[in-house]
């Protein structure tokens, strides 16, 4: 019964120095600031994009340029990777600051690149010019835009690429939020006029459920034929190609 008792309050400890240890993980870890805007001391916009690796739907970039002395510290504190938060969380900071852009207090740019456009020039190009347009949507030309990875668009301003900028910049955590919810938004009206992929769940990633059904349906227009995938599927089915 002793060593029983001793073995439990051994596990006991062990859950105990786990929970410790991921408290103290999640305190520390690292959050987004202004220190890179600061250091830029101008007007600083955040670029970032979303939809680069699905099988469908298009690429969405943004461009942000925040108010750095009327940030709400609310919001400040709620500003994170958009991949770190959960859909609900993406949706209120999504209202949240472009009702800070309404109230004049940030500015909010948008582009897409469309599937014609990801093929005809391959998704890093496409991207690059979904960034291009978004910054062109802020109406304004920034004095310096921070690029979320290690690619800079050709934009009419010095541009420094921030390797995990969404986690280190919160201009790019703003644009990878909005960037994320507009083409999530996109993807789940397209799954209205095309059923049966789960695009409003899975935004046109390459999932199980997105596999079977276009083993089942084939492309639709909106899937991007340079991608491996959708190649190779038609490649085994020329019939389907002439599908637009």
């Amino acid at each position: 019964m002793t060593s029983c008792r001793c073995f439990s309050e051994l596990l006991a400890l062990t859950a105990s120095i786990r929970f410790e240890i991921a408290e103290a993980a999640l305190y520390w870890r690292e959050m987004p600031d202004f220190g890179l805007e600061e250091a830029a001391g101008c007007l600083v916009a955040g670029v970032d994009e979303a939809g680069r690796g699905p099988l469908a739907g298009p690429v969405v970039a943004a461009a942000v340029v925040l108010d750095r002395d009327r940030l709400p510290a609310k919001l400040g504190r709620g500003l994170d990777d958009s991949k770190k938060l959960s859909a609900a969380r993406r949706a209120d900071l999504f209202s949240a600051l472009h009702d800070l852009a309404r109230a004049g207090r940030a500015r909010i740019g948008t582009g897409v690149a469309d599937v014609l456009e990801i093929d005809a020039l391959n998704i890093l190009e496409a991207t690059m010019l979904g960034m291009v347009r978004a910054v062109d949507g802020l109406g304004v030309v920034p004095d310096c835009v921070l690029v979320d990875g290690n690619r800079a668009p050709a934009l009419p301003c010095p541009v420094q690429c921030v390797v995990r900028g969404d986690a280190r910049s919160l201009s790019i955590a703003a644009a990878s939020i909005i960037a994320k919810v507009t083409r999530d938004t996109i993807m789940t009206d397209l799954a209205g006029s095309f059923p049966g992929y789960g695009w409003e769940r899975n935004a046109g990633y390459g999932t199980t459920e997105h596999r079977a059904a276009l083993a089942r349906h084939g492309p639709t227009p909106h899937h991007r034929r340079s991608f491996a995938p959708i190649r190779q599927y038609l490649a085994a089915h020329p019939a389907k190609s002439s599908i637009s």
